[in-house]
């Protein structure tokens, strides 16, 4: 695991981008479902903070709720900041000077975000007269040093390239190379390398890495790759059924976690020091959110669980410097 800087419990910098007690409901035939239930975190300019958790837990519905790209029928409610400044109820059209602009996506699957009968350079292009108002020769010579920036070789000749005519590692540089064109203040990552093998990731992981040190901007990289986060992050916010369960810095939560699903998480790694043996899994699925036990929704797949954890709700509480768990047992 990548040594991380410690995190000092005594500096408390104002963040770049608060989302404070974030909730979002579907609705749909007349009735509603909540997925998100009082999300908090910060993320400080040229901090990476690394989002974790199963499948259907709120790790990207949290971005795109703040980001208003959820649609009509979602119902976001809370109160969200970007450099002191509030940005939650803006309209659409207010938005879209945040979006692309100061905080930028990456989606997980370049094929489904780029046009494929648009060529590359047109493509970007567009995000550039879009977010940094080029034109023409200026806007080309842009997009020319976003290839660069982003290590793809022969930059002016792919430009010409459709997407169909390149690789998923290059289409995904091409994607980093769109978000980096407004020049953003946080670089939001949604599994940047899922569909990718494991070199390409790797190279697309230093990428970032690199991109975000050099620019000095802020990163929020959302995957299922424990891995990938001790590698990229300093802090991490373990996400399970709409609710953060523990949040602390990387080293602290790969040496002691504190929540029974983080331990989880961490134990269904391979330990390439041991001799082979079979994992361990959690057992049972993340609920429903129309599905949720009363009290803490982990306990029906916890090992460690007590009778107070099916009888209330526990809070997310700080447990040792700059870590907290909502859990029973981490508060005790």
């Amino acid at each position: 695991m990548t040594a991380h800087p410690p995190v000092r419990a005594d500096v408390h910098p104002a963040p770049l981008v608060s989302l404070r007690d974030l909730q979002v409901e579907f609705s749909a035939g007349g009735s509603s479902v909540r997925v998100l239930h009082g999300v908090n975190l910060d993320v400080h300019a040229g901090e990476s903070l690394g989002m974790v958790g199963e499948s259907g837990c709120g790790k990207s519905v949290t971005w795109l709720a703040a980001l208003g790209l959820l649609g009509p029928h979602a119902q976001v409610q809370g109160e969200f900041t970007l450099a002191g400044e509030r940005f939650d109820g803006l309209n659409d059209q207010a938005l879209s000077l945040i979006r692309g602009r100061r905080i930028a996506l990456i989606s997980q699957d370049p094929a489904s975000a780029l046009n494929p009968v648009q060529r590359i350079g047109r493509q970007l292009v567009e995000a550039i007269r879009l977010h940094k108002g080029l034109q023409g020769d200026a806007a080309h010579a842009q997009a020319v040093r976003l290839l660069d920036q982003v290590h793809i070789p022969h930059a002016q000749q792919r430009l010409q390239a459709y997407p169909h005519e390149l690789s998923g590692g290059m289409n995904q540089r091409v994607m980093i190379a769109m978000a980096l064109a407004g020049e953003p203040e946080l670089l939001i990552a949604d599994e940047p390398t899922t569909a990718l093998d494991v070199t390409i990731q790797a190279q697309i992981l230093n990428l970032l890495g690199e991109v975000r040190r050099d620019q000095g901007m802020g990163m929020v990289l959302i995957s299922h790759d424990l891995s990938v986060i001790a590698q990229e992050c300093e802090r991490v916010m373990v996400m399970y059924a709409g609710r953060v369960a523990e949040t602390a810095p990387t080293d602290a939560l790969f040496r002691a976690p504190r929540h029974p699903y983080t331990q989880g998480l961490l134990a269904c790694l391979p330990d390439m020091g041991r001799r082979p043996r079979r994992l361990p899994a959690i057992a049972g699925q993340v609920p429903q959110p129309w599905q949720l036990p009363s009290g803490c929704s982990f306990a029906p797949r916890c090992t460690q669980a007590q009778e107070a954890c099916s009888i209330r709700l526990p809070d997310l509480l700080t447990v040792a410097p700059a870590h907290q768990s909502a859990c029973v047992l981490g508060a005790a």
